[in-house]
């Protein structure tokens, strides 16, 4: 039977056999490849292991171990984090002030911001001057806002309560009442929200203004020019805007202490001692805790347990705000 007449598979020529010379090479040419790979991404691996790889497995380590920073550490096992859980009172009222902030405070300055930037992409005149305006007060350093803040809403002498006296409005004691303390850094919160105000201006002014004039023919109302054409293509800065106001929140550690301070009035001085959280635990943070664990009390098997939540809880609302993406910033079918 001559080969034209067998069926395909008979016919199909069978791969060439490689050579042990040719293995070798191929072998050679992919170590070569790889390492080379490895050569690119060298700055960032040792990044990577030195800024947060080697911290983490550090805290996780020191979690469970006995460790004033003085002596050598002493296993402990679960005792740290039954101490912080169940022994600990200030836990529980830092991470509910923790997760009020990163929820309400992070809601109230990008909707701020987003407002704040539409209003100024729609001046035609002065624009220059507003965007200047309500950049500058991101610029004052932190330690410095807070302590004009607690001034300003000082509740005997301050001009924020005197206005509010002299209109009939009762006036509240802001830093020095546990109900408006968190309200109050809301507010210093929000007077800083220059930057969210500089990045949603350059996503607002990069939305194509032809699907603006088109939804306008349709005769689209502007809520729905908002939200079908707004929110839509400007949802990955409003994500970004999010993702990164709930680790700032997290981390939130200046303002709170440093407006807790000049409220009380101890300052913490020279043989005075502060207790972070006035008035009553109502400004305390996690981050507080951390540093007043591990640098004031030096527990620093306790520090590393909360840095531990501190860090789970972070990872977690980033995660969900990546995942539910679409309900946060809406869909525009």
């Amino acid at each position: 039977m001559s080969t034209d007449t067998l069926p395909a598979k008979e016919t199909a020529a069978a791969p060439a056999a490689v050579s042990p010379g040719g293995r070798n090479t191929l072998r050679s040419r992919r170590r070569r490849n790889a390492l080379l790979t490895l050569a690119f991404m060298s700055p960032w691996l040792i990044g990577f292991g030195f800024s947060f790889a080697y911290p983490l497995l550090s805290t996780l380590y020191f979690s469970f171990m006995k460790y004033d920073g003085l002596n050598p550490p002493e296993w402990r096992g679960l005792g740290n984090w039954t101490y912080v859980f169940t022994e600990f009172p200030q836990f529980w009222p830092a991470l509910r002030n923790t997760l009020w902030l990163g929820v309400v405070m992070v809601a109230c300055r990008v909707l701020f911001g987003l407002g704040v930037g539409m209003l100024i992409t729609k001046i035609k005149n002065g624009a220059g001057v507003y965007r200047t305006l309500f950049y500058l007060p991101y610029l004052a350093p932190p330690v410095a806002a807070t302590l004009a803040f607690v001034f300003l809403l000082n509740p005997g002498t301050g001009p924020v309560n005197s206005f509010l006296e002299a209109v009939g409005v009762p006036a509240p004691s802001w830093f020095n009442d546990a109900d408006w303390s968190k309200p109050a850094l809301t507010v210093l919160a929000v007077w800083g929200v220059g930057d969210l105000m500089v990045i949603f201006m350059a996503a607002l002014l990069d939305v194509p203004k032809e699907q603006y004039e088109a939804a306008e023919l349709d005769g689209a109302s502007p809520w729905q020019r908002f939200r079908f054409i707004t929110l839509p293509n400007i949802s990955p800065i409003v994500l970004f805007a999010v993702v990164t106001g709930v680790i700032g929140a997290m981390q939130y550690y200046t303002q709170p202490i440093v407006a807790a301070k000049v409220a009380s009035g101890k300052m913490g001085g020279s043989g005075e001692v502060f207790v972070p959280g006035y008035p009553d635990d109502s400004t305390l943070t996690l981050p507080q805790l951390v540093y007043n664990l591990g640098f004031s009390q030096f527990n620093y098997g306790a520090a590393c347990v909360v840095a531990l939540v501190l860090f789970a809880f972070s990872m977690a609302f980033t995660a969900l705000l990546m995942r539910r993406r679409g309900g946060l910033i809406g869909s525009g079918d």
